[in-house]
């Protein structure tokens, strides 16, 4: 990195930004290049540095429509965990885990991943039964996570209402401590610092029109200025793979819908921890500037819309403010929806396609962003080798095929 002087600091802090670095370039678009990204979301971008980094592959391009990191990362509430219950997903989504814990130094960004722990908490028998279940799993796949007692958890969250009286009485949580929350914007800028560092062109307002196909393989993309070339395509584009792919001629068993979140007025420090429920549908953290961000769930109709409902927004500050008091005269300064692409089993698709040389990640659901390490590192390696990363394999396009369905919807459900 660049450093300055005192003076030098004092100069470029007069100069209104006119002086400033770029973060990366703003690359004409080549002919060809040995690979294209589509889209240029959190999980793009990580697949393109990790086909740098890990692969020495370099001509590589990033297509994005809009602006980078300005879909679905733009639009989550950042909580990354990892205690999911089948092997196959946790697997993925420890390795995310483990990738994450040292992602500030390996692209040199601070993308301010905090391990304050997240806690899933249960309202019921059936709730308990659930988390138990799930703590078990995961302790047997060397995961950290536990039961703890309402008791346990009114001395983490001082402010919840654990009494008796309550409509959603809390009967325990799974506790996970290593778990936590990160900087979106920062994750996908330090991904594309990181990549344009390595030679990757990052194609901002490059809308993909179609691919180009001949004698049932992949040779590039049509794009809103111009055809580019690729020997092998990526199409990691949340929740419009499903357009993507009937462009290439195929289906995916997707429905794209809404998932919505709201964002308060600051407050000082109350809560140093993220609090899910999956029975109520909410969740609820703290930032470091002190907004509340508060997730609900998805729309259940189908949509592209980027925005909340009013049904949903009323149901789940109606569970927050139940579980928590203190929160009742909080005022609520903006709210949004993000597309999530979601499978018939909430597991996501790693996967090649009918068209060859044509990759597809997509179907993450609600379980994106807490995944975007791992899966642009499982997804790069498939890219460069041609065949699929041993722990994408579960996660096949042939599994609805042949009904090796991964259902994780107990753990990925509502509340990420």
């Amino acid at each position: 990195m660049q450093r300055y002087s005192g003076f030098g600091l004092a100069k470029h802090a007069l100069s209104h930004h006119e002086n400033w670095e770029r973060q990366w370039r703003n690359p004409t678009p080549r002919k060809q290049y040995d690979a294209i990204i589509v889209g240029g979301g959190g999980h793009g971008l990580a697949t393109a540095y990790y086909l740098a980094k890990e692969h020495g592959i370099t001509n590589v391009a990033v297509v994005e429509k809009g602006w980078l990191g300005g879909g679905n990362t733009a639009r989550n509430t950042t909580i990354v965990r990892s205690n999911y219950l089948w092997d196959e997903s946790a697997a993925l989504y420890e390795h995310a885990m483990k990738l994450w814990e040292g992602l500030s130094q390996d692209i040199n960004y601070n993308v301010m991943f905090s391990q304050r722990g997240v806690m899933n908490l249960g309202h019921t028998l059936q709730d308990m039964r659930d988390i138990q279940r799930r703590v078990n799993a995961n302790r047997l796949n060397g995961i950290d996570s536990e039961v703890i007692t309402p008791e346990q958890i009114q001395q983490i969250v001082p402010i919840m209402d654990c009494s008796r009286n309550t409509r959603y009485p809390v009967l325990g949580a799974s506790w996970q401590p290593r778990a936590g929350v990160a900087r979106h914007d920062a994750v996908a800028w330090g991904y594309a610092r990181a990549a344009d560092a390595l030679g990757v062109d990052l194609l901002q307002n490059t809308e993909v029109t179609g691919f180009k196909i001949r004698d049932g393989r992949v040779h590039g993309v049509h794009t809103n200025r111009g055809d580019i070339e690729a020997k092998t395509v990526g199409c990691v584009a949340a929740g419009n793979s499903g357009v993507l792919a009937k462009m290439a001629g195929f289906r995916l068993p997707l429905e794209s819908h809404p998932l919505q979140a709201l964002v308060s007025e600051p407050l000082k420090p109350v809560l140093d921890t993220v609090v899910m429920s999956n029975h109520v549908h909410g969740y609820i953290s703290q930032t470091d500037k002190g907004d509340l961000v508060i997730g609900a769930g998805i729309d259940g109709y189908n949509g592209y819309g980027q925005r909340g409902s009013y049904p949903t927004v009323e149901h789940t500050l109606q569970a927050i403010v139940e579980l928590f008091p203190i929160f009742s005269r909080v005022r609520m300064n903006r709210q949004w929806g993000g597309i999530v692409d979601t499978c018939p089993d909430a597991c996501p698709i790693l996967s090649k396609t009918p068209v060859k040389e044509l990759f597809f990640n997509c179907g993450w659901g609600t379980g994106g962003f807490k995944a975007t390490p791992g899966s642009g590192h499982v997804f790069a390696w498939t890219l460069a080798k041609g065949q699929t990363h041993p722990l994408a394999a579960p996660f096949s396009i042939d599994r609805f095929h042949t009904g090796a369905l991964v259902d994780e919807h107990g753990a990925a459900g509502v509340a990420h």
